[in-house]
Formats: C-alpha cells, structure tokens, sequence
C-alpha cells in the first residue's frame, strides 16, 4: 500500500501574513473598481442632466439677453427643487445647484462637494448650469465579497511546495556535482563548483574540446594512441583552432594534432588533475586513460572517454 503524502503547511506567522497581504489586494481592488464605477456613473449622470436641461429649456424663464427680460427667480428655484426630487428618486449621484445664478440652498449642497459648471447655448440664449456630484470618498465600502475571496484563496498558499521543499533539502544535504565547463573564450577548463580554473594552450585546448565532442558522438569507439588521429577528430580540433582564431586568441597557423599526441594528453591530464583534485571519482569522466603497463603505444589502450555525456560538460564561446 503507498504510503499518503504528508501535507506542510507554512509557519502560522507565513500564514497570517499571506491573507493580511491576500485581504489588502482584494480589498484594493474592490476599491479601485468601486472607484472606476463612480467616475462612469458621474459621467453618464451629467450628459443625462445636461440633455434633460436643454430640453426643458425651451420652457424655462431664464430671462433673454437680447430683449432684456429677467430671470424668473421664483420659476427657476421651483424647476430646480422639482429637478433634484426627479434625481434623487432615480438615485442620481449628482444635483443642478445653480441655474441662471439661482442658487440652492448651502444646507442642500453639503453633500455634493465636485463642482461642474456647464453652458447651454440656443438660438435665443446661453444658459449657465452648475451641477455637485458627491465626492468619490462617499461611495468606497468595504467589500466582504473581497474578504471572502481572499480566505478562501489563503489556504492555497499556506501550503508549501513540497517538490520545491524537497529539491532545497536534496540540494542542502547533497554536494553539488562537478561538471566539465570549457571556456573558450578565455582558453581555460574549470569543474563549475570551486574556483579552480587553469588556462590550458591552444593545441591541447582544441584537441581537448574535439576529443570532448567526438566521444560524445562515438561513445564505443576506440583511440589507440598508436594509430593517426581519425579525420573527424581532427576537423573538429581544427575549427576549434578557427574559433580561437576568430576570438582573437592566436593568428598562427593551425597545429599538427596528430604530432606529438603524448605530450598533448599529458597537458591535458596535468589540467584535469589540478581542476578536478577534489573530485577524483568524477575526473574518470574526463580523463584520457593512461597506459596500463605495455607504454603509450600499447595496442591495447585507448585514449577515448567512454562515459561522458552531453549532461557532463559546458562549452562557452563554441
């Protein structure tokens, strides 16, 4: 029978601070739509006065200019009182305070603090309206919906990542795992977990880095040291040589990579011994085989590296 999962959950204090977090995102949200929503709901409230004043104008005794007429003060204060009614009824946020300089009351305005003054013009004559909307402050509320969605969000997050959890514990007791990391562009070989680096010349850095990759491609095949360095082996070596070149490394011509090949590995041996003297069980990866009691030159031995892989190594400025 497979044993259930263990569920961790976070420190109370983790958990107490992610809702407090979780509660003033929502709620700010809630905020700002609630905020938004009046901005629209003022807009669309004044074109509504604006269109009804501009039809209710042809009826209305605001005095004309051109024949010298009055404002009917009386008639005015009567349409506004009538008009404000119509709006608080239909749950308008907004009142017509003044028409034609005819005021309200200040005990009527006390409430609607925004101030925006509009002219309607016609053929006969220009009237000013001054419309109060409520300030915004007045409709933020505390939103329970975003309460509610912010606990029964929380407990998502209380719960703690137990692949992330145990990839942490994996990594803390573990050592971390060497891994060849050519670098090019600065002629060196390092492991990728402490900072031994050695600059390697550019015969072994090339023939190093073709042997590298060949390998990879011929994981079974044999180097005996005594026969030529195959041809493919050799291309790679030298367009290693040519990136060297293109990096600006070197402008000598390219090396024999078939002469002198003992002295070659030996370079390379001597770099991997002091990159890797903390770990020899992961050097074997990368090392040229020696010659086990019959010479260099024994028909047996192989300077191959049977068990690397593309995971085990980092070519930088290839």
């Amino acid at each position: 029978m497979q044993t259930p999962k263990k569920v961790l959950f976070k420190s109370p204090i983790a958990i107490l601070l992610i809702t407090v977090a979780l509660v003033l995102t929502f709620q700010a949200t809630a905020l700002l739509s609630q905020y938004v929503s009046h901005q629209a709901s003022i807009h669309s409230a004044l074109d509504k006065v604006e269109r009804r004043i501009s039809l209710d104008s042809a009826f209305l005794d605001v005095g004309n200019e051109t024949l010298s007429t009055p404002v009917n003060q009386f008639a005015i204060y009567r349409y506004l009182n009538r008009l404000n009614t119509s709006l608080k009824e239909e749950g308008y946020p907004i009142l017509v305070s003044n028409i034609q300089g005819i005021f309200l009351s200040p005990e009527q305005l006390s409430d609607y603090p925004v101030v925006v003054t509009s002219t309607l013009s016609n053929a006969e004559q220009t009237i000013t309206v001054e419309m109060r909307s409520k300030a915004a402050e007045s409709f933020f509320a505390f939103s329970w919906i975003a309460l509610i969605a912010a606990l029964a969000v929380a407990p998502f997050f209380a719960v703690t990542n137990q692949r992330r959890l145990r990839k942490k514990v994996i990594e803390e007791i573990l050592p971390p795992t060497p891994k060849l990391i050519i670098n090019l562009q600065d002629k060196t070989i390092s492991n990728g977990v402490d900072d031994k680096v050695v600059t390697l010349q550019n015969k072994p850095l090339c023939f190093y880095t073709a042997l590298v990759k060949y390998c990879i491609a011929h994981p079974n095949e044999s180097l005996p040291p005594h026969k030529d360095v195959p041809s493919e082996l050799m291309a790679l070596a030298n367009k290693c040589f040519g990136r060297l070149i293109e990096l600006g490394h070197t402008k000598r011509k390219r090396p024999d990579f078939n002469a002198n090949l003992d002295k070659t590995l030996s370079e390379i041996r001597a770099a991997l011994d002091e990159v890797f003297c903390s770990f020899n069980d992961e050097k074997e990866n990368y090392y040229p085989p020696r010659a086990q009691g019959e010479g260099s030159r024994s028909k047996q031995h192989s300077y191959a590296l049977p068990h690397i892989t593309i995971e085990d190594i980092e070519i930088i400025g290839n």
